[in-house]
């Protein structure tokens, strides 16, 4: 006989169990209780798009378009990817339900999975989870650009990024900021950091080689130790600004000091992706590793426009929440599982029904409650209940049932107390 095969999850993905999802479900409803707070509403998004979107928005020249892509043919031959990110998807929802007739600023968050061919790593995942937001703002051709208002939205999704992290009860995190300029100023200072940048070819390992040719900001944000001489002396994009963008970020700053956000400004700091301009930002947790970013975010006005949509400033983050998981984790935020509230022990066939009504009636007021389906002796039953670590057994037998009864045991104690069965929750919660 053939023995049988023993399946396991494919590399670079894994499974979340208990307690650890208890810690998950609570960070996720952090996450909705502040977005609330900002006005910002859920977006559903489907986990795989054509192929294309991915291609416009991220750029054909990017490590994830190029290479981390998981990429099918569909039954009709036509190119899907699974997301490797979920900006793109709102964009195009946002185009597709013409979602800029709605009043003010579309203000939307997401979570869920997203999936790239990384070499898998301490809090990094083929399937990973993000936690994201975007502001997307209705912005006519004939209007000019009004700095304060877009460094004050930049503004506020930072700080509610930060409250979100803050109430997960994550301390010692880190803001850093930097403006990568607009499609006026940004293309010059880019043709200039190529050119430093062939100029020191044979000094770069062969990722930031690659990366002179098709996208030579990335080679900034390189942490490879041999290179970080060369690159602190290249020139800075700070110093290459146009008026506009300089205005932009020096609002952002004021938005930020008005708030009493401290930040760090880091001239290296650059997005992967090519749709970003002016803002960006990261933010840093302790106890990671060389790998310590959790939440990166920036600014991409014309990325609408990119994908067919009507003129629009956009802004947003990502947070990924195995990394945010992990630093909770490591900084000792991790949560157990929500004990067990009571163990229904009955002895006697004719007392199951009366225990299937007890465990209804605790359910429905809020307690957790585990009782077995087939009869065990008294002993059995209640050493389950202490292995499961039951805060109290309520015990059912023919005498209970005949006076209408439960007797409650406390397990960290062992006493005892006989309760009506009426008044069962109400002790309970007492």
């Amino acid at each position: 006989m053939t023995e049988a095969r023993k399946f396991q999850a494919i590399k670079g993905v894994r499974d979340i169990l208990p307690p650890e999802s208890s810690l998950w479900n609570r960070v996720e409803q952090v996450a909705r209780e502040v977005m609330a707070t900002f006005d910002f509403h859920e977006i559903r998004l489907p986990v795989f798009e054509e192929t294309e979107l991915f291609a416009r928005s991220v750029g054909t020249s990017t490590d994830i378009v190029g290479k981390e892509m998981y990429t099918f043919s569909d039954a009709d031959e036509s190119s899907i990817s699974l997301r490797p990110e979920a900006t793109a998807s709102v964009v195009r929802a946002y185009i597709e339900h013409g979602m800029q007739t709605l009043p003010g600023d579309v203000k939307l968050y997401y979570m869920g999975p997203m999936f790239r061919r990384e070499r898998p790593q301490k809090g990094r995942y083929r399937q990973f989870y993000q936690i994201g937001a975007e502001v997307l703002t209705p912005a006519p051709k004939d209007v000019p650009d009004n700095f304060s208002r877009d460094a004050g939205i930049d503004a506020d999704v930072i700080e509610m990024v930060l409250v979100f992290i803050e109430r997960c009860g994550l301390v010692g995190h880190a803001l850093y900021i930097n403006s990568i300029g607009c499609r006026n100023c940004r293309p010059k200072y880019v043709e200039l950091l190529r050119a430093e940048l062939t100029k020191l070819k044979d000094k770069l390992g062969p990722d930031s080689q690659r990366r002179i040719e098709t996208n030579p900001l990335r080679v900034l944000d390189s942490k490879v130790e041999s290179e970080q001489a060369v690159i602190e002396a290249l020139p800075r994009i700070g110093d290459h600004l146009c008026e506009a963008c300089r205005e932009h970020f020096k609002m952002l700053q004021a938005m930020l000091f008005m708030r009493q956000i401290a930040y760090e400004v880091n001239w290296r700091l650059v997005r992967g992706l090519d749709y970003y301009m002016r803002t960006t930002f990261e933010i840093t947790a302790p106890g990671l590793g060389a790998q310590n970013a959790i939440c990166g975010g920036g600014r991409y006005d014309g990325l609408v426009e990119l994908l067919g949509g009507p003129p629009t400033k956009g802004i947003g983050f990502a947070l990924g929440t195995d990394r945010l998981i992990l630093a909770l984790q490591e900084a000792g935020k991790g949560e157990a599982a929500r004990p067990l509230d009571a163990y229904v022990a009955w002895m006697g066939a004719s007392t199951y029904a009366v225990a299937v009504r007890v465990a209804r009636t605790l359910r429905d007021a809020g307690f957790s409650v585990e009782m077995p389906h087939e009869e065990m002796k008294f002993k059995k039953s209640l050493g389950l209940a202490a292995r499961l670590g039951a805060r109290f057994a309520v015990i059912l037998g023919d005498n209970e049932v005949a006076a209408g009864t439960c007797t409650v045991k406390r397990m960290a104690d062992g006493t005892q107390q006989t309760i009506p069965e009426r008044d069962l929750a109400g002790h309970l919660r007492a």
